[in-house]
Order: structure tokens, then sequence, then C-alpha cells
């Protein structure tokens, strides 16, 4: 009995551990928006958001498995109830917010095609 024990054990403990590895392998392929991401990053722009704010969660989406590459600045302390102080000194007051190397803002979630106007950065024929 115990030998079937740790053997039941052992395989739950084989496939959590290949669970794992397949989600982070998903996580690390390339995506078709990694370029347009990194150029996002490259051109000085640069996404202000909050951990438990669900329009940040939404822009994020949009990237798929390229939010990875983002220029993005966590602005909630770790509560959720304070701004930390890169964010304050920014002037952020709302999220999601995008600040652009020319100095403007674009406050909300915002489409691709918004951020390629925006950036000068060119979006993938098929995205």
């Amino acid at each position: 009995m115990k030998i079937k024990t740790i053997f039941i054990l052992a395989l739950l403990l084989v496939a959590i551990v290949m669970l794992v590895a397949w989600a982070v392998i998903q996580q690390s392929k390339p995506s078709k928006l990694d370029g347009f991401a990194q150029c996002l990053k490259d051109k000085g722009a640069t996404f202000y958001g909050a951990f438990w704010c669900p329009h940040c969660q939404d822009q994020k989406k949009l990237f798929g498995t390229a939010k990875r590459l983002l220029p993005y600045v966590e602005c909630s302390t770790p509560d959720g109830k304070s701004q930390r102080p890169v964010c304050a000194e920014k002037k952020v007051e709302g999220y999601p917010v995008w600040h652009f190397a020319d100095g403007t803002r674009e406050s909300g979630l915002l489409s691709l095609e918004k951020l390629a106007e925006k950036t000068g950065c060119v979006l993938p024929a098929d995205n």
C-alpha cells in the first residue's frame, strides 16, 4: 500500500513539474507583437498601471505574450492602497496611462493602432 501511494504521489509531482514547465515555455515563445512591444520601449513610450486595474489588465492582454516586453511601470504598492513614488513624481493620476517621448500622455485603454500612431512603430499586418 505504501509503495502504491508513493508511486501516485511521484506521478502527481512529475505532472505538476511538466505543467509548470509547459506554462513557462508558452510564456517565453516569441509572438507576432514582440517587435511592436520592443519598438514602443525603444521609442520612449511608458505604460503606467496598477495590478488591480482591470483596464490595465485589458491593455496587457492586447499584447498576449509580448506583454513581457512592454515598457510597463507598476504604480501600486503591494497592498494596493498607495502609489509608488516613481508614479507620483510623473503625476500619474489614473490608470492606465501612456507617456510618450514627445511629452504627451494618453489615458485609458489604447488600441494597438493608436499606440502605433503615437510612436511610429509598425504593427504586424495580421495583428
